[in-house]
């Protein structure tokens, strides 16, 4: 099997008032893949179900990301999902809650051998 990148999507989620990060990371990554409609896989004879689809998660706390959720979310393709400590995470005044941002990113590749 030889996989070539074909599309690099790219989003930002926040939790606004709360500081989950699931929750970012799920937002990401919905934004990063509710831009487009890929028609790639088609285009070149494959079905939707041959994409493979690496998501990446820039968040505060990445431990706490619960992977599955986030897989959860691909609407068709096989995913793997890896976090990594990044995003922001904006406490309040008191420090009893805060805003927290999610970068993510969706790498779509296919089998072209």
């Amino acid at each position: 099997m030889v996989l070539k990148r074909m599309v690099l999507e790219i989003g930002m989620g926040t939790d606004i008032r709360g500081t989950d990060p699931t929750k970012a990371a799920c937002r990401a990554i919905r934004d990063a893949l509710w831009h487009n409609s890929l028609s790639i896989a088609a285009a070149l004879g494959h079905p939707l179900e041959a994409m493979h689809v690496d998501i990446r998660i820039g968040v505060p706390r990445p431990e706490q990301v619960d992977k599955a959720q986030v897989l959860a979310i691909l609407p068709y393709g096989k995913g793997s999902v890896t976090v990594v400590e990044g995003g922001l995470e904006i406490r309040n005044d008191e420090g009893t809650d805060g805003t927290l941002i999610a970068n993510a990113c969706a790498i779509v590749s296919l089998d072209v051998a």
